[in-house]
């Protein structure tokens, strides 16, 4: 697990965004079966999460269509709430960072962290709205 103070400055980078962290599995649950549209960000400490995945997810909710609610969890810190985030976007296997999208419930759109790594963050915004279109 890593430290508190470690973490803080990720975890706030999307908070400060509009993200609501989430804690435990049930918290997860209840995020991702609303009605609407959900985005689960699995947040990582890793580079790609700091110079890619947080980036791109915080430029994509500024235009016109984005998810109902955003969500966040973060890999290693909330071990409860990263498996069951991970539970939900089955086949896909765990990694992170990640970025899922769920529309009533039902996984409509994932990114992996072979998806995220090495892309520029604008490419992966671009990609997240494409699915903001398609699904919100």
């Amino acid at each position: 697990m890593y430290p508190p103070e470690l973490v803080k400055p990720m975890r706030d980078d999307l908070t400060n965004a509009g993200f609501q962290e989430l804690h435990t599995a049930s918290d997860v649950t209840q995020a991702i079966q609303q009605k609407g549209t959900t985005l689960v960000v699995v947040n990582s400490v890793c580079g790609c999460a700091a110079a890619n995945a947080r980036p791109a997810v915080k430029h994509s909710i500024k235009g016109a269509k984005k998810p109902d609610y955003l969500v966040t969890v973060f890999a290693g810190v909330d071990r409860e709430a990263v498996d069951e985030a991970r539970s939900h976007m089955a086949p896909f296997p765990p990694s992170s960072p990640s970025i899922a999208l769920f529309k009533d419930g039902e996984l409509v759109h994932m990114l992996e962290r072979h998806h995220i790594e090495g892309r520029p963050a604008e490419v992966i915004a671009d990609n997240l709205t494409q699915a903001y279109e398609e699904f919100c």
